[in-house]
């Protein structure tokens, strides 16, 4: 049985801990608000901006002169996993969601016979899946000293992706990310970027026709390239939106715990001191009476 001392000291470690994880909450909460708006701030831009893209890839077709980032390969063998997670960890099951997505399809494409390569963004996603993976990685990015993540930082992704894949290191690359959708609900994604595949349109039975200036394939060489950015930059927004969430909702059930352990562990000092004072009354009256 623990002593006093040692009771004390424990409700004071478990005071100090509550103390940390109320302000880690507040400080969550007042990055989730600026992360959230973000996040929700490039929908409409990036769901037209694929809109477009979706239409102009209609138009050309499977044509011979579609460009790359559009027909691809022609084969799917190698696959590339884009795996972005936090650089940091206290965040619930964020980080844990979507390295067991990527986990599972790279399983998935294995069984296939397919060949898999993983390129983590964020350290933890690379913590989680380098003892089972560990032999599938092909590069890291670092975004540990990036205090607002931003466009350039997706570009600088981008552009490493297209180069690999001008040099024909993979097929088909996917990324893994976490979509927000509220402080207790962020929803595992994955979204194959190269080359471009586009989800069937809410006004796919519009029957406009446009001409275009210059041709659509021009069109689309110039824009796809910047459609991995843009999807690659919406996917960060919303895992950084979503990290908060995760982390404002985790520190806020271990404030909580905290706070029912300091319960029960002030429970647990009052009755050993009230068994305490019992023996040494006990004792008391003993000797007076032996007296």
């Amino acid at each position: 049985m623990p002593s006093l001392k040692d009771l004390k000291n424990r409700i004071e470690s478990v005071k100090n801990t509550r103390k940390i994880t109320k302000a880690m909450q507040m400080v969550a909460a007042a990055k989730l608000r600026r992360a959230q708006d973000a996040a929700e701030a490039s929908r409409p831009y990036t769901e037209r901006f694929n809109a477009v893209l979706a239409g102009l890839a209609a138009s050309v077709g499977s044509s011979d002169s579609a460009p790359k980032l559009l027909s691809g390969t022609g084969s799917d063998q190698v696959q590339l996993l884009v795996v972005m997670t936090a650089e940091r960890g206290l965040c619930g099951g964020f980080n844990s969601s979507i390295a067991k997505l990527a986990r599972a399809k790279a399983e998935e494409l294995i069984a296939q016979g397919k060949t898999v390569k993983i390129l983590t963004v964020g350290k933890k996603g690379r913590e989680q899946l380098k003892r089972d993976l560990g032999e599938l990685f092909i590069g890291h990015v670092d975004l540990s000293e990036v205090k607002n993540v931003g466009y350039v930082n997706a570009q600088d992704i981008a552009r490493d992706l297209l180069n690999r894949f001008d040099d024909g290191e993979f097929d088909v690359a996917t990324i893994f990310y976490n979509r927000f959708q509220s402080v207790i609900s962020q929803i595992p994604t994955a979204q194959q970027i190269i080359p471009a595949s586009f989800e069937a349109q809410e006004d796919a039975g519009d029957t406009t026709l446009y001409d275009y200036e210059p041709d659509e394939e021009a069109i689309l060489a110039d824009l796809l390239p910047r459609g991995v950015a843009t999807q690659i930059f919406a996917a960060l927004l919303e895992n950084g939106a979503s990290e908060q969430g995760a982390r404002m909702s985790a520190m806020d059930n271990a404030t909580r715990n905290a706070g029912e352990m300091i319960d029960k562990l002030t429970i647990e000092f009052n009755r050993s001191r009230q068994a305490v004072i019992t023996s040494e009354l006990i004792e008391i009256i003993s000797g007076a009476e032996a007296l």
